[in-house]
């Protein structure tokens, strides 16, 4: 794709393909409306709390207004001509045209990253209620950067495809802390669950004893086997059996 200029002035886009004839006096700059990708490295950003956590993003962009490509943002100046070191000739052009581009995308795009994190919390022990958090709302998180990477990029002439989180962590000056915090939270979940088990098998226990008529316990004797079991049931080590080989009475 070439865009015609004659003398400064824009006189239009050639997209067609074949041998064509046109004003010699045109200037043509080349351009390229295939889809780019860019990998934008991770970047400390401050999440809605406050936490510092690192996010990455992979963008999907071309070009798809060519006037504002080329004359609504300095790209001539942005994508300066280089010398070859192999045959001293000059770089394609359209490599340093388009690299220009892509460098205007990188810098909008940390912008938007910026913008869009501080939005969310991190995961949901940050998040408030059923709030949507950088872990958990991938699909609304994206959307909402391929919005407002839009915005910014369409006074360039530029649409954004897709832009996708690719790497999301805590900062390395916290993340020992919040590991410890996640361990904390999974050992107190790990605890409901196992004193909501004991309590039921406790149960179960003392009514299968009274229905079969197997013992008769008074409410102290049943107290002392609920305690019995509950540390048993709930201990982290084996319980040490005490064998009993006197009377109930003693």
């Amino acid at each position: 794709m070439r865009v015609m200029i004659f003398f400064g002035a824009y006189i239009g886009t050639f997209s067609a393909t074949g041998f064509f004839w046109v004003n010699p006096f045109y200037s043509k700059k080349k351009l390229s409306y295939r889809a780019r990708n860019l990998d934008v490295a991770p970047i400390k950003v401050n999440d809605k709390v406050g936490n510092p956590v690192l996010i990455g993003l992979v963008v999907v962009w071309k070009l798809s207004n060519s006037y504002k490509a080329m004359f609504e943002i300095d790209s001539q100046t942005m994508a300066k001509k280089t010398r070859s070191n192999k045959a001293g000739e000059v770089e394609d052009v359209i490599v340093g045209r388009m690299n220009a581009f892509e460098n205007f995308v990188k810098i909008q795009s940390d912008a938007a990253l910026r913008q869009v994190a501080g939005q969310f919390a991190y995961d949901e022990n940050e998040a408030e209620g059923s709030e949507i958090t950088l872990r958990s709302g991938n699909e609304t998180v994206n959307e909402q950067l391929v919005e407002h990477l839009n915005s910014r990029l369409s006074m360039a002439g530029i649409n954004v495809m897709e832009a996708r989180i690719n790497y999301l962590a805590y900062a390395p000056e916290i993340a020992s802390v919040m590991l410890r915090r996640q361990q904390a939270s999974a050992i107190i979940s790990a605890r409901e669950k196992i004193v909501e088990g004991a309590v039921s098998m406790v149960k179960m226990a003392l009514d299968k004893l009274k229905n079969d008529d197997i013992i008769d316990m008074d409410d102290e004797r049943k107290a002392a086997m609920v305690s019995n079991l509950l540390v048993v049931l709930c201990a982290d080590e084996a319980a040490q059996p005490v064998i009993n080989a006197g009377t109930l009475n003693q």
